[in-house]
């Protein structure tokens, strides 16, 4: 955070553990934005999914990856920070972030779209759950409903493993379920994590905590997780 014009502290990401300490500072603002590896977990999900079938087309496997790494990494925590309660993304105007929202989720939605006519019409309903999702849960929508962390879970853990699964074989199996209970039971993790986190490092009495490092810890070793994972289960399937 930094002393804005009027004396007050501006709340950004440029704190994040993830985030370059030094360059531009808007590209550093960016990169908090983009919480990247938490993107890298969610995408990671749906190469879990995909490397559960046999056989494994790798062309869908990277194309549903980067459906996810635009929808979600780049359109939801852009719309995310639309919220008034959410002011890390006031380096960017309101018309900015959305136009960086609608920028990434038409291309994803058609890719999207492409492999569920081409190949799975089973996505068509886990995508329409999931368009809902990145809505109702980014713009807290319905009173903040479905703003909450079994949700999150649900659409950011568990229906990814579910698509990455239903791209190879347009079906679901006890496999892919067992799959997509890891990926919200992790993501659960990070979620629990994340928040409390994310409160000390807004407070500049708490940002150095103990709590805080080990927090951070959990939220550093829960990524690793998750990416090892993908990483292991991709060797095995290649060279195996």
């Amino acid at each position: 955070m930094r002393q804005s014009l009027s004396g007050t502290k501006e709340e950004t990401r440029a704190n994040e553990w993830y985030v370059p300490k030094h360059g531009p500072r808007k590209i550093r603002l960016l990169v908090g934005l983009s919480f990247y590896p938490y993107s890298l977990m969610n995408a990671s999900y749906v190469l879990l999914g995909s490397l559960l079938a046999t056989p494994v087309h790798f062309d869908r496997m990277a194309g549903m990856a980067l459906v996810y790494l635009l929808a979600v990494g780049v359109s939801a925590h852009s719309l995310d920070a639309l919220a008034p309660n959410k002011p890390w993304g006031n380096f960017l105007t309101r018309r900015q972030l959305l136009i960086l929202a609608i920028a990434a989720l038409v291309p994803a939605l058609g890719l999207g779209l492409f492999y569920a006519l081409a190949y799975a019409p089973l996505l068509l309903p886990l995508g329409v759950a999931e368009i809902f999702f990145l809505l109702a849960y980014n713009l807290e929508l319905f009173g903040g409903k479905f703003h909450t962390d079994f949700w999150f879970a649900a659409s950011w853990g568990f229906l990814p493993v579910l698509a990455g699964y239903a791209v190879q074989t347009d079906s679901l199996s006890l496999s892919s379920l067992a799959g997509g209970l890891f990926g919200f039971f992790t993501a659960f993790v990070e979620i629990n994590a994340s928040r409390p986190y994310k409160a000390l490092k807004r407070d500049p009495h708490g940002e150095s905590s103990e709590v805080a490092s080990r927090l951070e810890s959990i939220l550093k070793g829960i990524v690793a997780t998750v990416l090892a994972a993908a990483a292991a289960l991709l060797m095995l399937r290649l060279f195996a």
